[in-house]
């Protein structure tokens, strides 16, 4: 990487940099590629190999599990200063992704390469320290997202999800089917029922929540 610029953010980004001897982050420096990709791209795809651990800088990315009858659910999303948890097991265990990644919007990462993974992981504490904290997150975010799956009905996770969202939601509702591993047709009929309630009020690719109360109420119903 010959880009001089990216050193002082990946060491921002990811304070675990900082605490590697100069050497190994010189290494760093040299051998991680930089690539960029725009909205919408497939950063990786399910059975295909894995070719480096990335790390976040610009843009965000969803992770996605897809049915054969092509129905999607979000599995977690990568925002700057995060790591793939799919990728680094992938590394690890030296199988091929189970779910695709795709581009939210234009995005730059650096990737560090199979080998030089492998070697940080094996030599440096810090950085093996980074890589089992980043399987632990993400194994939190999957048990909430099964647990939701499993015992919440769609409107309460529908209630949820907007909320999470801020007031102005800036979304599709195939959109939000995909978040919600659900479908669109769904998805619209439960937010008219929440526009007929006062909610919300539905514009084009657009919610804007008028009743956060109520939404809260039902979700934690």
């Amino acid at each position: 990487m010959n880009n001089p610029e990216m050193k002082p953010r990946l060491l921002q980004l990811f304070p675990v940099f900082q605490k590697l001897p100069a050497a190994a982050l010189d290494e760093v420096m040299r051998s991680a590629a930089t690539r960029q990709a725009p909205a919408g791209a497939i950063l990786f795809e399910a059975s295909s190999p894995c070719t480096g651990f990335p790390m976040l800088f610009d843009g965000s990315v969803r992770v996605v599990k897809t049915a054969p009858n092509g129905r999607e659910v979000q599995l977690y999303r990568i925002t700057p200063g995060e790591s793939c948890l799919l990728s680094s097991s992938c590394l690890l265990g030296g199988t091929t992704y189970a779910a695709t990644g795709i581009a939210e919007s234009d995005v730059t990462l650096l990737a560090l390469p199979p080998a030089l993974f492998h070697r940080l992981l094996a030599e440096h504490r810090p950085f093996r320290d980074y890589v089992f904290s980043l399987f632990s997150e993400r194994l939190a975010d999957l048990m909430a997202l099964v647990e939701a799956v499993a015992f919440q009905k769609l409107d309460q996770r529908l209630a949820a999800l907007l909320l999470g969202k801020g007031e102005l939601v800036r979304a599709t509702h195939q959109g939000l089917a995909d978040e919600l591993g659900s479908v669109r047709e769904m998805v619209s009929r439960l937010l008219s029922n929440f526009q007929d309630r006062g909610w919300v009020e539905l514009g084009r690719e657009q919610i804007r929540i008028t009743d956060a109360a109520a939404l809260r109420r039902m979700a934690q119903a």
